[in-house]
Parts: structure tokens; sequence; C-alpha cells
């Protein structure tokens, strides 16, 4: 009897001994999983209202409030005010037995002043007392601050390519307008020509058509231009380049397209030579592209080209205006493709887009001051080596 006894308390014992086992391996891969999840578990007490966090495997513990059995009170401090209303209202449907699952993304603060990241968090009533009351809450939460900046990424890509998709096609029912307008004042003009015989008349008409052409020729250089930078077909060819007679040269050509009364073109150049490490065409035509856009927004007063030297070894180019001026919140997005702040200027809204990618593969950076009805000054800076 001794030796039966003692064969089954071993067996017992053996039993015991895998099931421990089996669970001491059960809480090992629970580990596992929860690592490589990077999740922690938490539960609630409902008749006690705390929370309290079993096990924690997030990135950056240290940066968590994880203190045991914390009220739920404390819960609004711990979030954003735009997302403790509504994940409290969660919490005490699923405490009151309204709700038996709980799903939530939030923002909450970190241990470290001012830090704020994303979470997710999944919960569900683990316990019941007798009346089918709640009395115990399991949850798990992770971090979700990839996935959030992912989806913000996805959200703003999208937004761009409709923002560009709508205004490609406005450019493309635009261009048509803009290239027959003058084409149509060219033919105009030069079927007149052989009719009128007066010198002056005939002189005008010639000045008309010089003028359709420059525009003309403006739209064409416009598009084939912005299709260089988009193809990334102009290489960068830097120089020391003496800049002032390229600026010159630029408010000589613009005196042509103004009456040099109602408008006139003066330059202030300090300087009577000023070596730049440049690209002396792109500079070119990004100078010519902020005189173009000047003369088409100055009805009256003076369009003024210059430059000065300031910090850093660096030189700033100007071209400041007394026209209408530009809005606040259109000061940024000008210098982007397509944009046309005044629908009624002639113009394929290319040019201080072009400007800007030329100015910024030379290293520089682009920019304007405005205000409405006081005119507006583009500035460029760039490095003189």
């Amino acid at each position: 009897m001794s030796i039966i006894f003692q064969y089954r308390n071993g067996k017992k014992i053996r039993q015991e001994l895998l099931e421990l086992d089996k669970v001491r391996q059960d809480n090992i891969e629970y580990d596992l999983v929860l690592k490589a999840m990077k999740l922690a578990t938490w539960h609630i007490d409902c008749q006690a209202r705390t929370l309290t966090f079993d096990a924690d495997f997030r990135e950056g513990i240290d940066n968590y409030y994880t203190a045991v059995e914390t009220s739920l009170d404390l819960l609004p401090d711990l979030l954003v005010p735009n997302d403790s209303q509504r994940v409290m209202s969660a919490l005490e449907n699923m405490i009151s037995g309204r709700t038996m699952f709980y799903n939530q993304q939030y923002q909450a603060k970190g241990m470290t002043p001012g830090q704020i990241y994303w979470e997710q968090s999944f919960a569900m009533v683990a316990d019941r007392d007798a009346d089918g009351m709640p009395t115990k809450i399991v949850g798990a939460s992770m971090r979700i601050d990839e996935q959030k900046h992912m989806e913000t990424a996805l959200i703003n890509a999208r937004n761009r390519a409709e923002e560009s998709d709508r205004l490609k096609t406005a450019f493309l029912a635009n261009m048509g307008h803009e290239i027959r307008t003058p084409l149509n004042a060219i033919v105009g003009f030069a079927d007149l020509l052989p009719v009128v015989e007066s010198d002056e008349d005939r002189q005008q008409l010639i000045s008309e058509i010089q003028m359709n052409n420059h525009k003309l020729l403006q739209i064409i250089d416009g598009l084939v231009s912005m299709s260089k930078v988009e193809a990334e077909a102009k290489s960068l060819v830097r120089a020391q380049t003496d800049i002032v007679p390229i600026l010159k040269e630029i408010a000589d050509n613009c005196r042509t397209l103004v009456d040099g009364e109602t408008v006139k073109i003066v330059t202030q150049f300090p300087y009577n030579e000023l070596l730049v490490n440049t690209d002396a065409d792109k500079l070119r035509e990004a100078i010519d592209n902020l005189m173009q856009n000047a003369i088409k927004f100055t009805d009256h007063g003076t369009i003024t080209l210059g430059f000065s030297l300031a910090e850093g070894d660096r030189v700033r180019i100007s071209v400041a205006d007394t026209g209408k001026g530009i809005a606040p919140e259109d000061q940024q997005r000008i210098f982007e493709r397509f944009i046309k702040v005044d629908d009624y200027i002639p113009g394929t809204g290319l040019g201080l887009s072009v400007a800007k990618s030329h100015i910024e593969s030379l290293g520089g950076k682009i920019g304007v001051e405005s205000a409405i009805n006081k005119g507006s000054t583009f500035w460029v800076d760039l490095s003189l080596m």
C-alpha cells in the first residue's frame, strides 16, 4: 500500500510539474508577444475606480505614466484636452455596463515636459458581480506615432496631388486663352500693316506686334523652363560671374515693356562690379521672372531692381514695386506651380515657381515682403562664393 501511495503521489507531482512548466512556457510566449507588439497591458478595478499596469513593453518606458492603482479621476490630466472627454466617456460606458468593448485612439502626455505621443487602446469586460455589473476591465495599449505620421503624410500627399491635378486642369484650360490673346493681336495687326498709310500708325502697329511677340515668347519660355526644371534637364554650371551687367541687361529689356511715364524702371547698384560664383543663365532667368511679375502687377509708380551686400559674404538682389501688393495668406503659395492670385491678370502662374526652383538650385533663398496696395519686394539671397 505504501508503494502504491508513493507511486500515485509521484505521478501527481510529475503532472503538477508538467502543468507548471506549461504555465511558465505560456508566460514566456505571452511576454514574447507583448514585446514583439510593444504592448502595455492593464486592468481597471471598477469598484475602486483605479487603473493598474500589469506589464509594459512600449518603447521609451521612462516617458510613460505607469503608476500602480492610478485613480481614473486623474486620467483626463494625462490626456490632450481634445481627446480626454471622448476617452473618459468610453471608459465610463464600460464601467457602467453600457458597452462591452473599448477601442480608442488619442494623444497622451509623457513624463517629459511638452512630450505628446499617439496611443491606441483596446479593452473588454473581464469579470462581473452577481448583478451583472463589471468589476474588472482588462486592456492593452500601444504607441501608434509612426502610423499617425504615415496617415498624415498620405493625406497631405493626396491633398497635394488633388490640388496639383486641379491646378493643372485650370492651367490647361487657361493656356489656350493665354496663347491665343497675343497671337490674335499679332495676326490682326500684321493684317493691317499693308493698308496703313500713315508712318505714325504703321510704327504704332509694329510696336503692338513686337509687344505681343514678347508676351507670347514669355509664355512659351515659361513652359519650356518648367519642363526643364521637372525633367532636371538643365544642369548647373557655376562660374565667377559679374552680376551687374546681367542685372543692367534685364532692366534695359524691361524698360521696353513699360511706357516710362506711368511706370518707370529704376536701378540701385552700389557697385559697378560684383563677382558671384553662380550659374549666369539660371540667375538671369530667375531675376527676369521677378521683373516680369512686377510689371504685370504695377499700374503706376516705379519698379526698382537693385542689390546689396549682406553679412556672411552674401548678396541680396531685390525687385521692389509700387503695385497692388499681395495678401499675407498668398505670400507663400505664389511660389507654387500654376498659382495665380488674380485670374484677371494674364500669365501662366509658372514664373515665380521657375524663379524659386532656379534660386534654390543655386543654394540661395527667395522670399517676398508685401502689403495690399503698398507694393511688394521680392528678394533673392545668394552666396558670393
